[in-house]
């Protein structure tokens, strides 16, 4: 678990080498400033970081090997290290020794803590080079929270401040805020900063203060639209508007929560439950559990509405009129 490497980086058992992968940033940066704060209290720490859609491997390498300056070791991080994920043959920016790395992984300098982030869902386990960072490097997975894990994770925040927060309230946070960590840290600390010396925060205040999240007001919208509250959708609609979103990229953003509804709706008549829709759907299963009992989820016009939205989408790239209004028409409908 991660919690468990943690625990060994704040007790200076730092490895040589990390993995450090997955699709949830907030485990990422999280780990990176606790290897910094370890060690910082060595001394001054020099951190060299290097982007492999931009350097070649070779300068991590040479860096790692260069003896530091000011301290004992350095910290050279290996952001976009996309040379350990499928690539279609021709689309790569810049081509790494990916052989090279797999020997100076068998003896890694001595002098440096070198962190290779990999901010994908999937590694690509066929290669070479992925086998071998596995076996030699420290690897911690950065995956999306499940949602009871979600909740915890908020309370454990919370706690840190000194603040509690009902259940409710925390379904309203996910809600409004959605599922990206790194986010709700911040409209935590900033929502805690605001009650001062009251202990609990209530829905009320969460609601006052709490920044939404495009998607999630597209997903009301959304809810709106498709339980037939017309004015709730054209009033969140209309608010998008004034934050300039554009009405193409909502239409498209619409579409998506649609065809997921729709998709749910076949896995959950198929058997499947909850987290095997989630896995099999690649999606967070917080989206899944909002989805799996909503009234309209078996709806048959469901299909008919992506279809109706996928003739929004062809008339907002070729009508030369007012794009706000088409979009706007199809919620009225």
């Amino acid at each position: 678990m991660i919690s468990d490497k943690w625990m060994q980086i704040s007790n200076n058992k730092i490895s040589s080498v990390y993995l450090l992968y997955g699709i949830e940033a907030y485990f990422i940066e999280e780990t990176i400033k606790k290897i910094k704060r370890q060690l910082s209290e060595q001394g001054e720490l020099e951190v060299i970081t290097f982007d492999m859609e931009e350097n070649k491997v070779d300068e991590v390498m040479y860096e790692a090997d260069t003896i530091p300056f000011f301290s004992d070791k350095k910290l050279v991080i290996a952001k976009n290290t996309f040379f350990l994920k499928a690539t279609e043959k021709g689309k790569e920016k810049i081509t790494h020794d990916t052989v090279r790395l797999e020997e100076w992984l068998k003896s890694p300098s001595p002098s440096a803590i070198t962190v290779f982030i990999a901010p994908y869902e999937k590694l690509d386990e066929r290669k070479k080079i992925t086998k071998a960072m596995k076996q030699t490097a420290n690897v911690i997975e950065s995956a999306s929270l499940q949602v009871h894990d979600l909740k915890g994770w908020i309370l454990h925040e919370l706690s840190t401040h000194g603040k509690t927060m009902s259940d409710e309230a925390i379904d309203c946070i996910i809600e409004l805020g959605g599922t990206d960590l790194v986010h709700l840290q911040t409209e935590l600390a900033k929502i805690a900063t605001f009650v001062g010396e009251e202990q609990e925060i209530d829905i009320k205040t969460i609601k006052q203060l709490l920044v939404r999240t495009l998607e999630q007001d597209v997903f009301t919208l959304g809810n709106a639209y498709l339980s037939g509250n017309k004015s709730e959708a054209i009033e969140i609609y209309h608010d998008l508007l004034k934050r300039k979103e554009d009405p193409l990229k909502l239409n498209a953003l619409i579409a998506t929560q649609v065809r997921l509804m729709v998709q749910v709706s076949h896995l959950k008549k198929k058997g499947y439950h909850a987290q095997q829709i989630a896995n099999q759907l690649k999606v967070h299963p917080y989206r899944v559990k909002l989805l799996i009992d909503h009234p309209m989820l078996h709806n048959e016009q469901n299909l008919q509405t992506l279809n109706d939205l996928a003739t929004v989408d062809l008339q907002l790239k070729t009508l030369n009129i007012n794009r706000d209004r088409i979009l706007e028409m199809f919620l009225l409908k």
